[in-house]
């Protein structure tokens, strides 16, 4: 049984110690462009750009495949860094500036049919059939499926409330000279 014990021990540490030294010498470098949008983009996951996640969007972006229009999350902040960064003009007319939403459930109009959380990419919303749904706020990415989906309509998209923890200060305009 020692024995057993012992080669096991030796066998996984050198399978863990090769791995780790071929991942090391064998690692391909990824464009550095990708990273550097991968952290302007929200990272929200939500999928409304068409790609299926930041990391995908982010690397159509510095393929130059996508506009940098694509993220409705982020806003005219996102698109303005985008266009910085990639050198490139932006039409900021198309892109319309949102104040950070959540899906909503109305409980009095909710009948459990299920459609919601069946499309919501992040299973932010709980519910079975036949049963009053809910969301999680944590989990909730604001992307709209769920909306488009509920035949009663008892699914909106809410701007999220002002809490202790969501707070902050403005930064307070620059003067004009």
């Amino acid at each position: 049984m020692f024995v057993a014990i012992v080669s096991l021990t030796l066998l996984g540490s050198a399978l863990g110690l090769f791995l780790g030294v071929a991942s090391r010498r064998l690692e391909v470098e990824g464009n550095p462009l990708v990273a550097e949008i991968q952290a302007i983009l929200p990272g929200s996951q939500c999928g409304q750009c068409g790609f299926p996640g930041c990391a995908g969007a982010a690397q159509a972006l510095a393929d130059r495949s996508a506009p940098v229009t694509l993220c409705p999350p982020g806003g005219r902040a996102v698109v303005q860094a985008l266009a910085a960064k990639l050198g490139v003009e932006a039409n900021l007319s198309d892109v319309k500036d949102s104040v950070p939403m959540i899906a909503e459930v109305k409980e009095e109009i909710c009948i459990g049919c299920t459609r919601c959380f069946k499309v919501c990419p992040t299973d932010a919303i709980m519910g079975a059939a036949q049963q009053i749904h809910s969301v999680f706020r944590e989990a909730c990415t604001a992307c709209g499926k769920c909306v488009e989906v509920c035949p009663t309509e008892s699914v909106t998209l809410q701007p999220i409330p002002v809490t202790l923890q969501s707070w902050h200060w403005h930064k307070p305009r620059e003067a004009a000279c």
